[in-house]
């Protein structure tokens, strides 16, 4: 067949699926969830295994929303379009019923969570809220094929701006449970812990290291000679929560519930009443019972050689903060320590370090350094106290190999005994969605990643990047092209660890992933009723499920507030001139990553002088008269001038 008649034939094709389309024949229709974007942009993932993500445009999602189950009608294929595209033609199921947002002018709210792009149109009485107030308000679906959402009005929450109304908006947003009442944290406190064999390690040394503002301690880490000179013996110490907690209790159902303790500037939502953690906690003040996992570990090649499990009765010996034990490792001063403490806990650092590039060289994880920026809030009394940076140090690193090879060892131990139990599984990353990233880094900043197939060829490309403004951008697109971690009643890869066998056991305070995993183990070394796989597959969806809302809530009240606190340093003239890179190119203006601040401002076209206008061939903004342009990887001075609350977004200009 000549060329002339292949492309006649396309023609042809394709004009008979249109024509098929219209008539309402098409005939492929697929099923699945519905995310979109703050640009509006949809995409379905069909529930067929092996289809490719859907792509729907703005004009056909036809009132779906963010999380919507929909059924998609194919498009007919656009010439010199390559994505596959569709048509929203039927709402299965919605997945949300209710929305928090702002009450502004015209009977609309501005909804919170910013997953949902449009207003809403809200009919009926406001239950006495007035323009600026937070209100939730209940979804009218209707055929769900209307041109703009609507809803009533079912509960005032509070005048946006406040504190307090901003971080109860936030929690009604993201559903997140109640806090225990006060008859509730009386049932707790008087809680009695049940029995068990326990092995008496009181006399090992043993520490805590957690934040200066830690609300629990659920972990200590001890140290003891192993039986040959070449060994050394680590102990993992968890609290022992399923002592107090057995399954099917009244804490064991409010737990299941909360799913995870929930840590919002100013307001923390524990997953358990704050009396029992306070009892179950690992603290420098007397005997604690623990959970225990004692690794004997290779003292020359950070091996870890053989583990052993035992519930424990353990002593703290001391309470220690990230920020003593990274002072001690960059200078080797501590303000009230022994020599004999000084001397082990040098060794417990040297001891981690060789444990870490044991991992590093068998596993060969992903090492990402990223940078989070937090606001700091008093929640006694409400107050923004600042913005705080916090980078990954090696006091923190100390914790979190021992950690890791202490839920190694549970997964293992789990799988050998046939126990059911959760495990922490991280997906390969889809090689489209890397594939999208190597083109948006290579047209952006000329950085070329090659084949990223592997964890060794990723964290090649990631240490070759210099260490300048473009690096946590690039790094943090990287991080969004990589699934999410979830968990699951199978073992499977963490991709991000490189580990076959991982669990989640060393946080049975703040997480119930772990609380269960503990109960299931009690349950083992008792001889009581095991639950079932199918009991974990629920749980384990159920945490995934929670893990991502409480993430999702923090983000939010982090952004909200940290707009606060700028508009605090706005109002009271302190410099606000920040240096920033700029991320993304609209027609509207640009979007720059301020690093020291942890935002995305926004630039508005207008604020650039000139006549500047949107160039889409080549995603620039740019002044023909001037020849001045601005492009994706560009650095910028900005200065604050407004924030925009209503539409979440800090306004930035470069200086006049």
């Amino acid at each position: 067949m000549t060329k002339r008649k292949t492309r006649m034939s396309r023609r042809k094709k394709m004009a008979r699926t249109v024509k098929k389309f219209r008539r309402g024949e098409s005939a492929e229709q697929f099923t699945g969830k519905i995310i979109i974007t703050a640009a509006g942009l949809g995409f379905v993932t069909p529930d067929q295994a092996g289809e490719k993500d859907i792509f729907i445009p703005p004009r056909f999602i036809n009132g779906a929303i963010y999380g919507d189950v929909v059924k998609v009608a194919m498009l007919p294929p656009r010439a010199g379009d390559s994505r596959t595209a569709g048509k929203v033609v039927e709402i299965v199921t919605r997945t949300k019923t209710s929305l928090v947002g702002e009450l502004i002018s015209g009977h609309r709210i501005r909804p919170l969570n910013r997953k949902f792009a449009d207003d809403v149109k809200v009919s009926g009485s406001l239950c006495g809220a007035k323009r600026g107030d937070w209100v939730k308000v209940e979804l009218l679906h209707g055929s769900g094929h209307a041109d703009e959402l609507r809803g009533t009005v079912k509960e005032k929450i509070g005048q946006a701006g406040t504190i307090q109304s901003d971080l109860d908006a936030v929690c009604s947003e993201f559903e997140l449970p109640e806090p225990y009442s006060a008859n509730d944290e009386a049932t707790a406190e008087a809680l009695e812990p049940r029995s068990i064999k326990r092995l008496d390690l009181r006399e090992l040394f043993c520490l805590t290291i957690d934040p200066e503002d830690a609300k629990d301690f659920d972990d200590a880490i001890s140290l003891a000679p192993g039986t040959t000179p070449y060994e050394v013996e680590i102990g993992i110490h968890i609290a022992d929560v399923a002592a107090w907690i057995a399954p099917g209790s009244k804490f064991d159902r409010t737990a299941f519930e909360h799913g995870f303790t929930a840590y919002l500037p100013g307001r923390t939502l524990p997953m358990l009443p704050k009396g029992l953690t306070r009892s179950i906690s690992l603290t420098a003040d007397g005997d604690s019972l623990a959970h225990s996992i004692i690794l004997t570990v290779d003292r020359n090649s950070g091996r870890v050689i053989s583990s052993r499990r035992c519930h424990s009765r353990i002593n703290v010996n001391k309470r220690l903060t990230f920020d003593q034990v990274q002072q001690f490792i960059d200078d080797g001063t501590a303000t009230d320590w022994d020599e004999d403490f000084s001397a082990k806990l040098g060794e417990l650092v040297a001891l981690t370090r060789q444990m870490r590039n044991w991992r590093r060289k068998k596993e060969k994880f992903l090492v990402l350094k990223t940078i989070e920026t937090r606001v700091m809030v008093d929640e006694e009394k409400n107050e923004i106290v600042g913005l705080v940076h916090k980078a990954q140090r090696e006091a923190d690193q100390l914790v979190e190999d021992c950690m890791l090879a202490a839920n190694s060892a549970v997964a293992s131990e789990l799988l050998e005994k046939k126990i059911p139990g959760l495990f922490r599984i991280h997906d390969e990353p889809d090689q489209e969605k890397l594939g999208e990233f190597s083109e948006f880094v290579a047209s952006t900043f000329g950085f070329y990643p090659g084949d990223l197939s592997n964890r060794s060829r990723c964290n090649e490309f990631l240490n070759s990047l210099p260490d300048d403004p473009r690096k946590p951008i690039i790094i943090s697109a990287f991080l969004r092209s990589l699934p999410r971690a979830v968990y699951s009643e199978k073992s499977s890869l963490h991709f991000g660890l490189g580990k076959l066998r991982y669990s989640h056991f060393t946080s049975p305070i703040r997480r119930y992933s772990d609380l269960i995993v503990h109960q299931q183990l009690w349950a083992a070394d008792t001889n009581d009723k095991i639950q079932s796989n199918k009991t974990m597959e629920k749980v384990g969806a159920a945490c995934s499920e929670k893990e991502q809302r409480v993430d999702e809530a923090y983000y939010s009240a982090n952004d909200r507030i940290k707009l606060r606190y700028l508009k605090e340093q706005l109002d009271s003239g302190a410099d606000n001139m920040h240096e920033g890179m700029i991320a993304k190119i609209l027609p509207a203006g640009m979007l720059v990553d301020i690093q020291d601040l942890g935002i995305y401002g926004f630039v508005p076209l207008e604020s650039l002088g000139g006549k500047f206008s949107y160039n889409r061939s080549e995603n620039k903004l740019a002044d023909r008269r001037s020849r001045r342009s601005y492009k994706i990887g560009d650095y910028i001075y900005l200065q604050l001038t407004d924030i925009d609350f209503i539409r979440g977004s800090a306004i930035f200009q470069p200086p006049l």
